[in-house]
């Protein structure tokens, strides 16, 4: 007698329901249970790194016992605007989880002229510190460049490199020479193991094509008004070495192979927040790197952290202390004085001026500027 074939449990599921097709290799989520699974995910992942923290000192604990806090502005000479998360890359280390699929997170035209009738009503702002993503990406990254300069101000680039090269990109290079655009890219390694490990396959080598063509229209040569300087971030969970010797290796290895010149490198510190802080959770070491941080607290470093003199403004116009306040959505420290509870946006205000001598809002993760020598982010490279 045969035996009796029972359908297995995928093609029962496809007879009753022949509008919906499940996969033999695997059984397709609706959307919600995917978003609730990564919610927890996230939750979990928070209350693990919360419980790792609780036996170290707050950062206002660190404040107060050096006589430092409250933490105040000085007259806001920075404008740092985050144009949009659009990039061409995906570097383990982003702390603002930027990506080629982050096309909706773009500052429109609209606040991009708001952005440059602040900057005029602010006499004290000297300088235009464009980040993303890729900054160059935004359609409205050249209007915002021409429009501070026409203005006096000197405007930074905060560059990838290796955008110089992406189709639609061939002239940025020369825009940026013809306007003295002064160009601060990231570069965390001379050596092409440890780019490529951090920021992707293949990256170092664009980066050093595009390098050698921001030398041959003058950047980074001596005597030239085009300034070009390397950014360092380590590639694991350790603080940055000496700048000065690291310098000195970038510019030695650099043009020795490479023919590559530069001005100055800056050291920054990789903060424990987003991608790179689910580095740090997944591979066992957040306790131990806050650890690090908060140990090697050093109180010279308050007096050149960005967010004294800095102003940072979201793609979408909302006001922060910082870059990384920003990527953590914690309020601007001065709100309150403004006279609004919340947020505030460009739409809120007429000029930055308002800015000097209120707080500063902080957090754990303000550790990364304030540890050993400091991170350059917070100030050096202006």
């Amino acid at each position: 007698m045969r035996a009796l074939k029972v359908p297995n449990r995928i093609h029962a599921l496809n007879t009753l329901s022949p509008k919906v097709t499940v996969s033999r290799r695997n059984f397709a989520e609706h959307p919600s249970v995917t978003a609730k699974r990564e919610l927890r995910k996230k939750t979990e992942r928070q209350q693990f790194m919360d419980e790792s923290c609780k036996g170290l000192p707050t950062f206002i604990d660190k404040l107060s016992e050096h006589k430092l806090w409250p933490l105040k502005r000085s007259s806001p000479t920075t404008l740092q605007l985050n144009v949009g998360l659009l990039c061409n890359l995906t570097c383990h280390h982003c702390h603002v989880e930027a990506g080629p699929t982050k096309k909706k997170e773009n500052m429109a035209k609209e606040g991009a002229e708001r952005i440059t009738l602040l900057l005029k009503n602010t006499p004290s702002m000297q300088t235009l510190d464009i980040t993303g993503g890729a900054p160059e990406l935004n359609p409205h990254f050249k209007y915002l460049v021409k429009e501070a300069r026409t203005m006096g101000r000197q405007v930074m680039d905060r560059c990838n490199l290796t955008v110089l090269l992406e189709p639609g990109m061939e002239d940025m290079a020369d825009f940026l020479a013809e306007n003295q655009v002064q160009i601060v890219a990231s570069l965390p390694c001379y050596k092409p193991d440890n780019v490529d490990k951090q920021r992707g396959k293949g990256v170092f080598d664009k980066s050093m094509e595009a390098l050698k063509k921001l030398n041959q229209l003058g950047y980074g040569t001596e005597g030239s008004k085009l300034e070009l300087h390397l950014v360092y971030n380590p590639v694991g969970p350790h603080l940055p070495p000496s700048q000065k010797k690291l310098e000195a290796q970038y510019k030695e290895e650099l043009d020795k192979y490479l023919g590559i010149k530069f001005n100055k490198l800056f050291t920054i510190t990789n903060m424990p927040i987003k991608r790179y802080a689910d580095f740090l959770f997944n591979s066992g070491e957040y306790a131990k790197y806050m650890s690090l941080l908060v140990n090697h607290f050093n109180p010279s470093t308050l007096n050149d952290v960005m967010c004294k003199y800095l102003v940072s403004v979201s793609w979408d116009g909302k006001l922060y202390d910082c870059d990384f306040n920003q990527m953590l959505d914690i309020n601007l420290g001065a709100a309150k004085s403004h006279g609004k509870e919340g947020q505030l946006s460009i739409w809120d205000v007429d000029s930055f001026t308002f800015l000097e001598g209120t707080g500063i809002a902080t957090a754990r993760h303000c550790f990364g500027c304030t540890a050993g020598a400091g991170s350059s982010c917070t100030g050096a490279i202006s």
